[in-house]
């Protein structure tokens, strides 16, 4: 489909404009150097007697591998530099937001629309009315509905949204203006949902917002992305910023404090260079529908096998498809009114991280889109690579096996390779430690987090947490990824949401090969270089503990005692 098609003016196809361009060569500039420079420095620390075949494994799947980590840790650094000279990253980095009058007038149609299947309703519904009753009580609500898009299929669950849906309409305002629609079949997964909504939606309203069963938006920061795509006539997709909310079990409260410090410095960075290619993550955004239903339909893999079919991660497939039809994808980076669950427990959030690892996966086949740009492309192989990276590692330590048990390392340079690891360990935690320096700096904005003194107790623990989750998810991806080889599937099963006691066995049979793992790569090298065990205590250790971190980290009580102490605050909890 061309401009003129869709009655776009040409240039919204054209190159980027100087200043874009500038900042994409400065971005790559910066992962180029850093990549020689570690890349010699890993040569020498592997090369003092020459490159030995397990040396020589090891530092072509470091390279390959170290793209990755350097990208996250230079969208922090710019995040965190915009932060600090800039009083408002958001409008910097979003010219949409900057020339939009945030008090003008609402004019549009827009469905609020909630994704569902086997849910939970009673905690899906309450939120669904929390919003219902914020917009009508902000004035606008004669120009939003809300629907409920279901895909279950399960008899119980089907009556348990409808007796909840009953409730939520008794007694409202507006009760016409709340539907229930749910579907015989769930084809295309929830694209196909949302996609079947917007194409009955297109001629009564101008744009959806999406949520998932566990979003949660303020009435103001909806009115904004709807005043932001008023606007704007070329923006197709706009993004919020999602945080987690107050979290009941230790697992989702420390992994949601990491990553609010992580994700606002690494979102304002990409926002800054990746300019109106941005990101969409499929929930608590808007979307403008004509655009949507014309340009965004997914296509289907064609063939059999876990990668072949519907599309499970559709969501930067359909920015990519946007932005080949003209029009801009952009995130608002900043935390403003937007929020979700995370997963309580470790087997919870490997379910959701194995159906992520298929669908991004799915994107091999979709290097030869019609149309696909530069940027798009990159897209695409960046969200491959955020899970290739976990056989690449898992082979770099299998490969650091062989050098201890061919006992060919022992001309390395331990100096210059202790000072790599500490380089490396120190980008991976950079974004989430520049978010947590720019509290700090920032007058009052600890006090957000409970103090200083709590915020930083938090990092300690954020770090050991993200440090033991990395390395036993390490294991679970590199595997997954050898199952997705041998054609298994992780589907799309529902999710459970509460804080819940779980057995150490319930854990043990998921988790048993990265038991498995850490013993065998721990008797190894207890075997042939126990000198190397401290080395490798931060990858072996989790995994010989993965059973009890799981159960632990998943107990209420953990997070009951985190939260009556301040300690993984977030903002939003210190308020209330």
């Amino acid at each position: 489909m061309d401009a003129s098609t869709m009655n776009l003016p040409d240039d919204r196809l054209g190159a980027p404009p100087a200043a874009l361009r500038g900042r994409r060569a400065l971005v790559l500039a910066l992962n180029l150097i850093s990549y020689v420079l570690l890349g010699v420095m890993m040569v020498r620390v592997l090369g003092g007697d020459g490159l030995s075949i397990p040396a020589l494994c090891f530092l072509l799947l470091f390279l390959l591998g170290l793209p990755w980590t350097l990208l996250g840790f230079w969208n922090a650094v710019i995040g965190f530099v915009i932060a600090r000279l800039v009083t408002d990253p958001a409008r910097y980095t979003n010219p949409a937001l900057a020339r939009t009058a945030l008090d003008a007038p609402i004019t549009a149609m827009t469905a609020i629309c909630l994704m569902i299947r086997h849910e939970d309703v009673t905690p899906c519904f309450a939120r669904l009315g929390a919003m219902i009753d914020d917009i009508d009580a902000s004035g606008a609500g004669d120009h939003f509905t809300f629907h409920v898009l279901s895909d279950s299929q399960l008899p119980d669950a089907i009556a348990d949204e409808a007796a909840a849906f009953a409730r939520l309409r008794d007694g409202r305002n507006r009760p016409d203006a709340i539907i229930y629609r749910r579907r015989e079949a769930n084809t295309g997964f929830k694209a196909g949902n949302m996609r079947a909504f917007a194409t009955t939606a297109r001629d009564t309203h101008d744009y959806m917002i999406v949520l998932d069963a566990d979003s949660m938006m303020s009435a103001d920061a909806m009115l904004r992305l709807v005043r932001v795509m008023q606007a704007n006539d070329r923006l197709g997709i706009l993004q919020s910023l999602v945080v987690g909310r107050p979290a009941a079990s230790g697992f989702a409260r420390i992994f949601q404090f990491g990553m609010r410090h992580a994700m606002r410095m690494q979102t304002v960075g990409t926002a800054w260079w990746q300019g109106p290619s941005g990101p969409f993550w499929g929930h608590n955004a808007i979307i403008r529908l004509r655009p949507f239903v014309d340009c965004c339909d997914l296509p289907v893999i064609p063939g059999r096998g876990p990668l072949r079919g519907d599309l499970l991660s559709h969501d930067q497939v359909e920015a990519v498809l946007m932005r080949i039809a003209g029009y801009e994808v952009r995130v608002i980076a900043d935390e403003f009114g937007s929020s979700e669950e995370n997963p309580p427990d470790i087997l919870e959030f490997i379910k959701r991280d194995l159906r992520w690892c298929q669908g991004n996966m799915q994107y091999i086949h979709l290097m030869r889109l019609p149309g696909l740009q530069p940027m798009g492309r990159f897209q695409l192989i960046n969200a491959i690579m955020m899970y290739v990276g976990a056989p690449l590692n898992f082979l770099m330590l299998m490969s650091g096996l062989a050098i201890a048990f061919t006992g060919t390392g022992r001309g390395f340079a331990t100096g210059l390779a202790f000072a790599l690891y500490l380089i490396v360990m120190a980008m991976i935690f950079a974004p989430r430690l520049l978010g947590v320096v720019d509290v700090l700096l920032r007058p009052g904005a600890s006090r957000r987090y409970g103090g200083r003194g709590r915020l930083l107790t938090g990092v300690i623990i954020d770090l050991v947490f993200s440090l033991c989750l990395g390395s036993i998810m390490l294991v679970i991806q590199a595997l997954f990824m050898l199952s997705l080889a041998l054609g298994r599937r992780a589907g799309w099963q529902a999710q459970n949401r509460a804080a819940r006691r779980i057995g150490l066995a319930a854990f043990a049979r998921t988790l048993w090969p990265v038991m498995l793992y850490g013993a065998f790569a721990g008797l190894v090298l207890a075997a042939v270089a126990p000198g190397a065990l401290p080395w490798a205590v931060p990858t072996i250790g989790p995994c010989l503990a993965v059973v009890p971190f799981a159960a632990l980290s998943a107990q209420p009580g953990i997070g009951a005692w985190l939260a009556r102490h301040h300690v993984c605050a977030i903002p939003e909890e210190v308020a209330s």
